[in-house]
């Protein structure tokens, strides 16, 4: 991809990854993108790198525009390797560049370069870098969804580089949100979105809302948001913003997922009585068997749920092992407002209901209990036993998504 004009002489010139498949351990099952921009002012101006595979393809579209020893400037709004790994061949490039950069982002890369001869200024919120035409406005969003996380604002291009923030995994020819929505579809990026914040920011839901308090207490008149990953949000960056609000406030759709796993099938035939319960009860449900499904797609399934059922066979007294690995995944995350509930199986001693339920305790969800569990293979009887628990499940989980509306 060339550099792409966004804004007067602000470019993008980041690297599209189209083959990665596996970010961190979370599923990018249609790539992504690492994003930085140039501003080409009196001071030249680079913020952010990308990641170090991709360190020639960004020094190539800086040449496009520019010799890089030019640079003045480079702002590191986030040290994560897909940013900031590449940072030492800029500045090889550009030895006389000064580094901005917040104090706990200094000295996270000094653990990961030698920045001895580097010049550095470390900057917090409120402090500004004019770079003649553009003055650059820095915002420091610890948590956000690192200690060094900062972004940047260009007042005079109503521009917020964002960081991670409003980002998506998505590698495409699009460089921003209506491009993209005209060749694929708003759905499809309203799911990247969700997929990104289930799986990174879910944790920082009052985080985020303070700091999106902090930015329109400030003012700050955003025309266009510039994140580290994915399309660029131009069309009306507003809605992004309150599509974020949402998430934080922990808005789900009425509808339940059933998220399960399986040793000799039991625990999986008492799906089909399950979801027809929920079904009669007039709400969507979706079934996702977990080692046929990426751990970061579930958690994607059930952020966008009111309502879970978490399925476990009892293996040596306790749960199958996918299971604990996506509820302790899951507890990380510290997922709120969602009602949850359990089902399973056991051969001649139970256990995995128990502990899903001591797993939900932890995490201070509100909990539909008991769970229930069948001897071996589901009978009848079992299966009538599952539909009507489900039943009163999806009953449950209309009553509490009444509190958000």
């Amino acid at each position: 991809m060339k550099a792409v004009e966004i804004k007067p002489d602000i470019f993008w010139v980041g690297a599209v990854d189209w083959a990665v498949r596996d970010f961190h351990g979370y599923v990018t099952p249609n790539g992504t993108s690492y994003n930085n921009y140039l501003i080409m002012d009196k001071q030249i101006t680079l913020l952010d790198s990308v990641k170090h595979d991709f360190a020639q393809v960004t020094i190539d579209n800086i040449r496009s525009l520019t010799d890089p020893s030019a640079i003045m400037n480079l702002v590191i709004n986030h040290i994560e390797p897909d940013h900031a790994s590449s940072i030492d061949k800029i500045m090889a490039l550009a030895p006389n560049a000064t580094i901005y950069i917040s104090d706990k982002g200094k000295k996270g890369l000094d653990r990961h370069f030698d920045t001895s001869n580097w010049k550095f200024r470390i900057v917090k919120t409120g402090d500004i870098l004019n770079t003649g035409r553009y003055n650059l406005l820095f915002l420091e969003t610890p948590m956000l969804h690192w200690p060094d996380s900062m972004m940047t604002y260009v007042k005079e291009a109503k521009l917020l580089i964002s960081q991670d923030a409003f980002g998506q995994h998505i590698a495409t020819s699009s460089r921003f949100d209506d491009d993209f929505i005209e060749s694929a579809s708003h759905s499809e990026l309203e799911d990247s979105v969700i997929d990104y914040y289930a799986n990174i920011l879910m944790p920082f839901g009052q985080l985020i809302k303070a700091k999106i308090a902090e930015v329109q207490k400030l003012g700050l008149d955003i025309d266009m948001i510039a994140p580290d990953h994915g399309v660029i949000w131009r069309s009306g960056p507003g809605s992004i913003i309150q599509k974020y609000l949402d998430m934080a406030n922990g808005k789900a759709s009425l509808s339940i997922a059933v998220i399960y796993d399986t040793m000799w099938r039991s625990t999986e035939l008492m799906t089909i009585p399950l979801m027809q319960g929920i079904k009669d009860e007039g709400i969507d449900c979706k079934i996702i068997k977990l080692r046929a499904t990426p751990m970061s797609i579930a958690i994607k399934e059930l952020w966008k749920a009111r309502g879970c059922l978490i399925g476990s066979p009892t293996i040596n007294n306790i749960l199958y092992p996918s299971i604990a690995e996506f509820l302790n995944h899951l507890r990380g995350l510290r997922p709120k407002n969602r009602i949850m509930g359990a089902f399973g199986s056991y051969g001649w001693g139970g256990g995995a209901v128990r502990d899903a339920y001591d797993e939900f305790k932890k995490m201070k969800l509100e909990i539909f209990e008991p769970g229930i569990q069948v001897l071996y293979k589901p009978s009848q009887e079992d299966e009538k036993k599952c539909y009507e628990f489900a039943r009163e499940f999806a009953r449950k989980v209309k009553e509490y998504h009444e509190k958000f509306i």
